[in-house]
Parts: C-alpha cells; structure tokens; sequence
C-alpha cells in the first residue's frame, strides 16, 4: 500500500486550471480507465485539470490493477475498514491538489465508478468546506449510519446506476439517494434501463446535465451575494 497517490492527467486547453476534476476508478482497474471522461466532462468544465489517481493497494485478484480497498467475504466489513484505510489517502491526495493549484475544495469535482464512487461519496461527503459536487456512477454508501454524525459541507450529489448491474446492486444507489434526501443534502438519481455495470452514454448526459445545473446554482448564487 502507498500514501502518495499517482495517475494520469489531463490539463486544461489554455491557461491555468479553474477548476479540478479528480475521478476514482473501480475495483481492479486504474487511472487509465477513468481518464477518458475527461474528453465528455470538458464539454462544461473546459478550463479545469482532470486527475485520476491509482489506489493505493494491488488488486487482489488483478495484479495489474488497484483497489481502494479488498473485497473480503463480508462485503460490509471490508468497505468499512477499508474505506477509513483509504479516506485519509485521498483527503491528502485532494489538499496536496489544493496546495499546488491555489485551488480550493469549492472548485474540485470528485467523480467515482463502483468502489471508486462508494470512496468518492464516503470522501466528498465528510469535506468541510463542501466541494463543487460528487457524481458517482453504479455506487453505493459505506456505513451510511456513521456517515451521517459526520457530514461535512453537504455538497450536491448525483447518482447514476444501470439496472441491470449484477456487480453493485441498482438499489444501493436508491438506498443511497434516500440518505441523502434524509440528511436535507442536494440530489439526484438517474437509472439507465437496460445497462449493466458500466458508465452509459444515458448516464454521462445525466453527469453533464448535473454539472450545468450546479454550475447554474453557483453562478446564481455569486450573484446574490453582497459586493464588497
């Protein structure tokens, strides 16, 4: 395992970054996976840096590839653990991010795919300061009991899951938006009919549509507030 966090990146087109858009790939796969959104997310984050770190652990079962945590037999036990091993790795990741910017937690979009999305919301969720937004695509909520004594900033959330998924059941990401909606927290959920576990076009439309929406409410907001 590795406290430093590494992957591929894709700059903005011109200028320095506005904005930083850090994806988490799945169990058993990498950053090389994930950065290829890159390429749709631009479309309305055009001015930002896109990160999309390895984990920190060799997959079990893929030597290639990474876990942010392992898959033991019981299933709940080894998110809880695994995920308070991996949170504070990220959240490190996220302020060494921050550091070298000028950038702050407001203008960071953590975007997740399966146990990348259960880190991505099990991270984003606890940031005090909120960030700009989690997207997480076929995730679920890690301890959602214990999540909640220690919410952060309650940032705006969308969650994306095919209905055919037999990896991370549909139902984790329902349970997951009733949390949410519970704990008065910004969402949205988006069930792709017909997909399985993977990153539909559908759901993709939802994610950009999910970002100018948040980006509408800041816009909005800047403006209502008082100028100095």
């Amino acid at each position: 395992m590795t406290d430093t966090l590494s992957g591929p990146m894709v700059k903005p087109a011109s200028g320095d970054p506005e904005q930083i858009v850090v994806l988490l790939h799945g169990y058993g796969s990498d950053g090389n996976d994930l950065i290829a959104l890159a390429q749709y997310l631009q479309t309305e984050l055009p001015q930002a840096l896109y990160v999309a770190p390895n984990a920190p652990q060799p997959c079990d079962i893929n030597p290639a590839g990474y876990q942010w945590f392992p898959l033991d037999l019981d299933r709940e036990l080894s998110r809880l653990d695994g995920a308070a091993s991996a949170r504070p790795t990220i959240f490190r990741f996220l302020e060494d991010l921050w550091a070298e910017t000028g950038l702050k937690a407001k203008d960071t979009l953590l975007v997740g795919f399966s146990q990348g999305a259960m880190m991505a919301l099990d991270t984003g969720l606890r940031l005090d300061p909120a960030p700009f937004g989690i997207i997480g695509f076929s995730g679920a909520l890690i301890a959602p009991e214990q999540l909640k004594d220690e919410l952060g900033g309650k940032p705006p959330v969308a969650l994306i899951h095919g209905s055919a998924d037999d990896v991370v059941p549909t139902e984790s990401s329902q349970i997951a938006e009733a949390h949410l909606k519970q704990w008065g927290i910004l969402s949205a959920l988006h069930i792709d009919h017909g997909s399985g576990h993977t990153i539909a076009q559908d759901g993709l439309g939802f994610a950009l549509a999910f970002i100018r929406e948040v980006k509408a409410m800041r816009g909005a907001g800047a403006a209502a507030s008082p100028k100095n």
